[in-house]
Order: C-alpha cells, then sequence, then structure tokens
C-alpha cells in the first residue's frame, strides 16, 4: 500500500483518535483533514481559541466528519504542554496516534517562560514532553497487534552537525539557521526516543513534509533569513506562493498520512520518511553520543522540573 492509497479512502481509521500539533493552519491542518476524511476522530491544537474553532468547523465541514475537536495550548509553555497532555488524556480514552507537527521560528532570540529558547523550546522541548506525558494514553490504545504511532515531523534543513556550544543560539543567532538546528536536534532527539520505547506498544517516526508555503513562511521577517538571502526575500515572496502553494501543501502531508494510517506502517519503527514517504538514511549528527546524551538530558530535566510540580 502506498500513500497515495491512504488519499484515495483505501485505508479506513473509523475508531481511532489522533491528536496532530499545531493543526490549526498549514501542514498541520491538511494532515488534519485527509486523517478526518479517512475517518479518525481529530484533536487539533493550536494557541488561539478563534482559529482553533475556525478550523474545527471547517474540517467538519469538508470532511463530514463530526469527530474533530480542539484543544488550545502555547506550545512553546511547558505548562501548558502538561496540561494538554492531561486534557488529552480526560477526554479521550487513548491516543492511536500522535502527530508532533507543531514548529516555530522566530527573527531573533527569545526565552520562555522555562528559560528556553522558542524555536527550541516549541520543535524540540515540547515533542518529547508530550509524547512523555501521554505515554499512558498512547499505551492505553496500542496493542502488540496494533501499536500507537507517534509521528515527528521535521522541516528545513535538517543536515550537518549541531553545534552544542550554541545549542540556544547563546553565541550566535540567525534565525532560520538555527530552525534548520532546531529541526536537526529534534531528530537527534526522536532517535534516542526510539532506543528508549517498546515499539511492540507504542512505535515512533520522523517524517519530513517537504517544502510548503504557510503561515509560518508568511511571517517570516527578512532578518530572519541568512544575510547573504536577505537581498532576494522580495522575490522569494513573491515565488513561494506559485512554487509552494496548496498542490505542495497536500503533497507535505503524505509522509505523516502514511506513517499514520497505513496498515503497511504499522510495524515500522525507527525510520525517517522523506516528502514522497519513502525511507532515507537519518543524518550523520544522530551518531554523535555527545549529541544525543546532552539533548536528551536537557529535554529530560524540564520534563521531570513539570512532572513533580
Amino acid at each position: 500500500m502506498t500513500p497515495s492509497d491512504t488519499m484515495n479512502g483505501v485505508v479506513a481509521m473509523e475508531g481511532k483518535t489522533v491528536l496532530v500539533t499545531g493543526s490549526t493552519g498549514g501542514i498541520g491542518k491538511e494532515t488534519a483533514r485527509v486523517l478526518a476524511g479517512l475517518g479518525a476522530g481529530v484533536v487539533l491544537v493550536g494557541r488561539d481559541k478563534g482559529r482553533a474553532a475556525a478550523a474545527v468547523d471547517e474540517l467538519r465541514r469538508s470532511t463530514g466528519n463530526r469527530h474533530i475537536q480542539a484543544i488550545t495550548a502555547d506550545m512553546s509553555r511547558l505548562s501548558e504542554v502538561r496540561r494538554l497532555a492531561q486534557e488529552v488524556g480526560d477526554r479521550t480514552g487513548g491516543v492511536d496516534v500522535l502527530i508532533n507537527n507543531a514548529g516555530a521560528t522566530r527573527s531573533h532570540r527569545i526565552l520562555t517562560e522555562d528559560g528556553l529558547e522558542t524555536a527550541f523550546a516549541v520543535n524540540v522541548v515540547a515533542p518529547f514532553c508530550l509524547t512523555h506525558w501521554l505515554m499512558p494514553a498512547l499505551t492505553a490504545a496500542g496493542s502488540i497487534r496494533r501499536p500507537a504511532r507517534v509521528i515527528n515531523i521535521t522541516g528545513g534543513i535538517p543536515r550537518g552537525k549541531i553545534d552544542l556550544d550554541n545549542l540556544q543560539g547563546e553565541k550566535s543567532y540567525v534565525g532560520l539557521s538555527f530552525y534548520n538546528q532546531t529541526k536537526l536536534a529534534q531528530m537527534v532527539m526522536s532517535y534516542r526516543f526510539v532506543q528508549e520505547l517498546d515499539s511492540a506498544r507504542v512505535t515512533l517516526n520522523v517524517a519530513y513534509p517537504g517544502h510548503a508555503y504557510t503561515s509560518m513562511n508568511k511571517g517570516l521577517t527578512t532578518g530572519t533569513y541568512p544575510p547573504a538571502a536577505r537581498p532576494i526575500v522580495p522575490i522569494l515572496r513573491l515565488v513561494m506562493p506559485i512554487v509552494y502553494g496548496h498542490r505542495a501543501l497536500l503533497r507535505a502531508t503524505r509522509s505523516s498520512v502514511y506513517l499514520a494510517s497505513s496498515p503497511a506502517a504499522a510495524g515500522i519503527h525507527g525510520a525517517y520518511l522523506n516528502a514522497k514517504a519513502e525511507r532515507a538514511g537519518w543524518p550523520d549528527a544522530v551518531s554523535d553520543v555527545t549529541a544525543r546524551n546532552t539533548i536528551w538530558e536537557l529535554c529530560a530535566q524540564h520534563r521531570d522540573r513539570l512532572t513533580t510540580q
């Protein structure tokens, strides 16, 4: 079965509960739309109550699926990530699929209330903590024959080395370049997470969506781009909606929808899938044991701090 089979409705997801973060717009909303169209009960997550309510109404109309709801949470604040996990657990009997899609980039370095750089908090620490805090709901839904599925969505250009001396932009900060590093750090964290999981009950994989023009792209200031690219930013703003418009947005859902819905993906664990939903090689950075341990321990410290409060 291929990703296109899922788009054609071959795979039914009735009775399944899917949680998609960052799903009131962009790739997350389109992913939620496809999965709702396959019959899944979908929980949307976004920061703004108005956008969340509008997204619920839109997806219910476009899919005919009434089992769509929303929970608002700011993924840059770990107290809200913790509340999100608790509310999801209270509302649902279990979570069959968790898609950690929410992402952030900033033009300059901003620390969150947890003392984390914002993009690092949303792209790395939040999915780590949410997955841990939702583990009871995931294991409740999963079984040996049908394990629950966690899908972490990477993005940007996640390659190269992780600068541990500048892990949170302490020494230098260029928005998009740092965004790429956080997405690479997310992959490193995911690779370590795979080793920690009992894949008989919960699997974890990483999906690369490719490029699409979303609200996050639209909001980028010139200063977010590397200096060499700044002179051509006006041209990029004209070209990107054409090259990476709606059709690209739909294509960007393929790898995550495949991992979330296909029976063929039920036993996949520890894989990195490209934008065509094909297995790809993990970046070299995941083999850096020091980077894996440093990122894991930082995430775990924040998880444990909130867990014990």
